[in-house]
């Protein structure tokens, strides 16, 4: 047997000591996703459209990712700060976030500065569901026709009441569309939140609301406030009498209200195309399509290209309106 000398022992540790470092290394590189719990984001409080999405698809996620999917609620500042923290986590598919349109498009506009970029630091994985809005009135108003409605808001000139989920919520921007392409002044009235709005309406503390359909839908039906026009592009089914604004004769946009999954920038296109795989198929459970028909949450098709594309096209006009009009959130 030849001896080792110094010159041939070093490269017969190098050798030696490849495959105890690439194992490891490679392992890790094709692990796959997940391999741990992953946190879903929510930039709404409990009990909020976001929050009820986000609750019934987790578990079901869950069962197909064959990981928890963890809801962790974070209302403050309208999304900002929930929206910041997931911008600047570790693009590894372990936190991600229930969007909503005004965090993506409206809040560029309402805030002077933002702790993101909406369309550059999140990698759009797919959409959700949207959410149709509906123009509700008091009984008290006595306000029972969306040309009533107009009608009320050009005699009073600025009087004219209306509740919302606060500054800069959808609720609030739905109605300034209203009022700016009617021509007419009203007075807003935020609440913290959409259920206390919705609340001030049956009172009667407020003459009207723009609301998600599924909170309002008891109230319309048991004849608590009055539906007079729709703010999306069709009717809703649950009220077929009632039209859309555009069909009342005031030629708006249709409100948007859906909600997307996105994470950090940078995801890695494999962890998208499993999450997406994942939600398709809880998509599709029956049970889901009728519990999101029921709260009036209908689903979005289309891949993380399509919310982008729709992301990008809302953020353009809608930060355009908020600008034009002075909608700012000091």
């Amino acid at each position: 047997m030849a001896p080792i000398t110094r010159r041939s022992f070093v490269p017969m540790l190098a050798l030696a000591g490849t495959p105890l470092l690439s194992v490891p290394l490679a392992a890790q590189a094709q692990s796959p996703w997940p391999v741990r719990p992953v946190k879903l984001v929510v930039p709404q409080g409990a009990g909020s459209g976001s929050d009820v999405i986000a609750r019934l698809l987790s578990d079901r996620l869950a069962q197909q990712l064959g990981q928890a999917v963890v809801v962790e609620n974070n209302p403050a500042a309208n999304g900002l700060v929930a929206l910041g923290a997931v911008a600047k986590a570790p693009a590894d598919g372990y936190t991600l976030v229930l969007a909503g349109v005004s965090q993506i498009a409206f809040n560029p506009a309402l805030y002077k500065s933002l702790p993101y970029d909406p369309l550059k630091d999140f990698t759009f994985l797919a959409p959700v569901a949207d959410t149709p809005f509906v123009l509700v009135t008091s009984n008290r108003s006595g306000i029972k026709t969306f040309a009533q409605f107009l009608e009320q808001a050009k005699a009073k000139n600025g009087e004219l009441t209306f509740g919302s989920a606060g500054i800069g919520n959808s609720t609030h921007i739905a109605m300034e569309l209203i009022a700016a392409t009617a021509g007419v002044k009203l007075m807003h009235v935020p609440y913290k939140g959409s259920a206390a709005a919705l609340t001030a309406v049956l009172a009667g503390e407020v003459d009207a609301m723009v609301s998600v359909v599924g909170p309002a839908l008891p109230q319309v039906q048991s004849g608590k406030v009055q539906a007079v026009a729709v703010l999306g592009a069709a009717r809703v089914p649950q009220w077929p009498q009632v039209p859309t604004v555009k069909e009342a004769g005031l030629n708006v946009p249709p409100m948007p209200g859906w909600y997307a999954i996105a994470g950090p920038a940078r995801l890695d296109p494999k962890i998208v195309a499993t999450f997406n795989a994942a939600l398709q198929k809880v998509m599709a459970d029956p049970a889901v399509k009728a519990r999101l028909a029921e709260l009036s949450l209908p689903a979005m098709s289309g891949g993380e290209a399509d919310i982008r594309r729709r992301a990008v096209d809302d953020q353009a006009f809608w930060s355009a309106f908020i600008t034009r009009n002075n909608i700012r959130v000091e």
